[in-house]
């Protein structure tokens, strides 16, 4: 006889952009819809989410509107509930740690978006309290499950590049003001007191791509800006933007290996995009190459590099896209939200840590503060080890 569990998960701060479209809409209702996942030993796990957000309204049309029979406004009802087993939190930045301390406190497992504090000490509490509680706590790192990164990670675990020289990232697209064109990004993003700012944004999130494909990052060296200086909230008022609307980021690396990597990427909200995807890494290796986006990887050989030749006076005849060779996915590759939900899930029933907790969402925390630091003092910083005792 199949054995069945159920998890009730309450989903906070579902009405924002990530939090209904990712994390419900193609995460959670596609597991409860599936029946749930089966674990190893054959038990069905069945998902039960609850809806919690500030407005009632919005609240119970999402209800209505995807057959979810509970819904609340009351975040601490749902933290308190003897029921509840997971809190899952997609709100505002700066309202997340305190959400997440009461819920692990209340003996709740936790599964979150980044960043996970505004500031380092913040951070590290929680990471100290989740290990105190014996809860599993969870931390989105979507995109390591991305099959574009998917695919690089597997190239550089099988010894593709030979000795890893550098990273050079692209990131960002416009964000328009919100005057004429309505902002596809909430307008608290750009607001430095309520937690906005492309590092804080960004920097946890290259924090674990940087560790978990190519090495721990050992130093920074920043520069921030405010390229748009008034933008227009969700009422059609102007703002004044105090928040770093773009950052570009170099960063020293260290393999597993050994060995000195170089990482360079470049994010912003106010650049247009002229590259395949909206995210692309190049990979540059003594004995090949790659670039990976969201879902495509292409990769150049040593034996099969051409060789160009510099020459001002001539137009460039040869097409040098036409000669990467395109990386197999090789397994079937789900939405990477979805699989991480997934997994997380599983660690849960398991009682097991997961994988990507609170000291990985520490370090990406830490990176983001250095970073700020780094541009405000205009100097490389080294980053110091985090310890829980």
């Amino acid at each position: 006889m199949t054995k069945t569990a159920i998890v009730r998960v309450a989903m906070n701060g579902i009405t924002g952009r990530m939090g209904y479209r990712q994390h419900l809409l193609r995460s959670i209702l596609p597991i409860r819809g599936a029946g749930g996942i089966t674990l190893e030993d054959g038990t069905k796990v069945q998902i039960e989410p609850i809806l919690v957000g500030r407005n009632e309204d919005k609240i119970r049309e999402l209800a209505e509107k995807h057959k979810v029979s509970e819904w609340t406004t009351d975040l601490e009802s749902v933290i308190n509930d003897p029921t509840v087993d997971v809190i899952f939190d997609a709100s505002m930045t700066s309202l997340r740690a305190a959400t997440l301390k009461k819920a692990m406190q209340a003996g709740k497992h936790i599964f979150t978006e980044k960043p996970t504090a505004e500031t380092l000490e913040e951070a590290i509490e929680l990471a100290r309290i989740g290990k105190e509680a014996d809860v599993t706590a969870g931390v989105v790192h979507d995109k390591l499950y991305l099959p574009g990164l998917v695919k690089l990670r597997r190239l550089v675990d099988e010894g593709f590049f030979g000795r890893i020289l550098s990273i050079r990232g692209e990131f960002g697209y416009w964000v328009f003001e919100g005057d004429i064109q309505a902002a596809q990004r909430p307008s608290w993003n750009y607001r430095k007191e309520d937690g906005g700012g492309m590092t804080t944004d960004m920097f946890c999130h290259w924090n674990y791509v940087l560790e978990g494909i190519i090495g721990k990052v050992k130093s920074v060296n920043a520069k921030t800006a405010t390229h748009i200086p008034a933008r227009w909230d969700e009422a059609g008022k102007e703002y004044k933007a105090t928040a770093d609307d773009a950052s570009y980021g170099i960063f020293e690396l260290e393999t597993r290996g050994g060995d000195e990597v170089i990482a360079q990427i470049n994010s912003s909200w106010a650049v247009r995009v002229y590259r395949d995807e909206l995210v692309e890494f190049q990979v540059d290796g003594t004995h090949g190459s790659a670039v990976a986006g969201l879902n495509k990887c292409v990769a150049q050989q040593r034996a099969h590099t051409p060789k160009p030749v510099w020459n001002p006076d001539l137009p460039v005849t040869e097409s040098f896209r036409d000669q990467w060779q395109e990386v197999p996915a090789n397994a079937d590759l789900d939405n990477g939200f979805k699989l991480q939900w997934e997994e997380f899930l599983r660690d849960v029933v398991a009682g097991r840590e997961h994988r990507f907790g609170l000291l990985s969402a520490a370090r990406g925390v830490q990176l983001a503060e250095l970073g700020l630091q780094s541009n405000d003092e205009r100097r490389t910083i080294d980053i110091p080890e985090i310890t829980l005792s």
